[in-house]
């Protein structure tokens, strides 16, 4: 799962980590570039000499350009990190955005409590808190089952008395 609880120093308090999953890692990225770049090769190899290869040429470094750029892009943008803190006072939720300042919100742990919108969200199964006047999204970027497991698991942190 792309979350994980983390060990606190108190057994009042707790920490929720989400990111996104990146499936490619750098190995592999380099990997994929390499064997495109072998695969889309193997056409130039019969037009070696002749004024044809400089016409296509071009239109094969921009392609592997144009790839590399948007790995490149998607994983800039799974940069992305949220911290949920729990204490007995407040819940606080922080989301590292990876082009953009953080955004943050707090609430009294009292009036804080987890929705799940089976429907009618921008995904299935969205998970949100609401508190203080405000409803906040949380692992928007989560599956649809892992965004369920992340509602049972708020539920689980939050005792009754608080929902």
């Amino acid at each position: 799962m792309p979350y994980r609880w983390l060990p606190s120093p108190s057994p009042n308090e707790a920490e929720l980590r989400l990111w996104p999953h990146e499936s490619l890692p750098p190995r592999g990225y380099a990997a994929f570039l390499l064997a495109t770049f072998t695969l889309a090769t193997i056409p130039l190899y019969t037009v070696l000499g002749t004024v044809l290869l400089w016409g296509l040429l071009p239109f094969l470094l921009l392609a592997l350009g144009g790839l590399w750029y948007a790995l490149d892009r998607n994983h800039r943008d799974c940069q992305l990190l949220e911290v949920l803190r729990l204490t007995p006072e407040t819940v606080s939720l922080t989301r590292h955005n990876p082009n953009g300042p953080d955004q943050n919100w707090a609430c009294n742990a009292y009036w804080t409590r987890p929705h799940l919108h089976a429907d009618g969200g921008p995904v299935p199964n969205y998970v949100t808190l609401t508190g203080c006047g405000r409803e906040v999204e949380i692992g928007a970027f989560l599956s649809e089952d892992e965004r369920m497991a992340l509602f049972q698991d708020l539920s689980r942190q939050l005792p009754p008395a608080r929902r």
